[in-house]
């Protein structure tokens, strides 16, 4: 299948590969500030469909290939975690998820000239007791700087994660079984 990836999520596009989707990348820039009293699901929703009107009307609609777009978010007692402004962010969020359960939320939508359309996926994260040390050497690493949460579950901190319930991939940054069905639509 051919499409147009509207992001620049290295992680996006390598999963998208892994599964034999070729695409072209449009990198979309949009507001993501959270709007008052909105939810988590539905922040992430909106996130997904701003994300694919903003590459839609790039270019995807001049050549109508189904264009694809994604957002995930990590989300502690109702709160977004989104990526950290500096490593005492990063610290303060990754004490924040030690022995605790989270939940990563990741909305995909697939549009084209006929239809769009939405899927979502929730997985359940459960952090291991994390030490002062352990945080610190990960935030050192520079890994957690770019990563909603402070964290990527594919590398080193998969070693926090006593226990998922759900998508390993939607926590990376693209549930691919739900993807995958999203595209057989299209």
């Amino acid at each position: 299948m051919q499409l147009y990836l509207a992001s620049k999520s290295p992680r996006r596009q390598s999963l998208l590969k892994q599964i034999g989707v070729s695409f072209d990348c449009i990198p979309v820039d949009i507001d993501e500030t959270v709007k008052k009293d909105e939810t988590p699901c539905d922040y992430v929703s909106r996130m997904a469909y701003e994300k694919a009107d903003a590459g839609w009307s790039h270019s995807a609609r001049i050549h109508d290939i189904p264009l694809l777009a994604a957002d995930t978010s990590v989300v502690l007692a109702d709160q977004i975690l989104g990526k950290p402004t500096d490593k005492q962010d990063a610290v303060n969020m990754l004490k924040r998820l030690s022995e605790a359960t989270h939940q990563v939320i990741s909305c995909v939508v697939v549009k084209n000239s006929k239809k769009v359309e939405l899927v979502t996926s929730i997985t359940d994260v459960s952090f291991a007791s994390l030490s002062e040390q352990q945080i610190e050497y990960y935030v050192n690493t520079g890994d957690c700087m770019d990563k909603a949460g402070s964290y990527g579950i594919q590398g080193y901190a998969a070693s926090f994660v006593k226990m998922i319930s759900g998508s390993y991939s939607g926590v990376v940054g693209l549930p691919l079984f739900e993807t995958a069905k999203l595209l057989e639509k299209f």
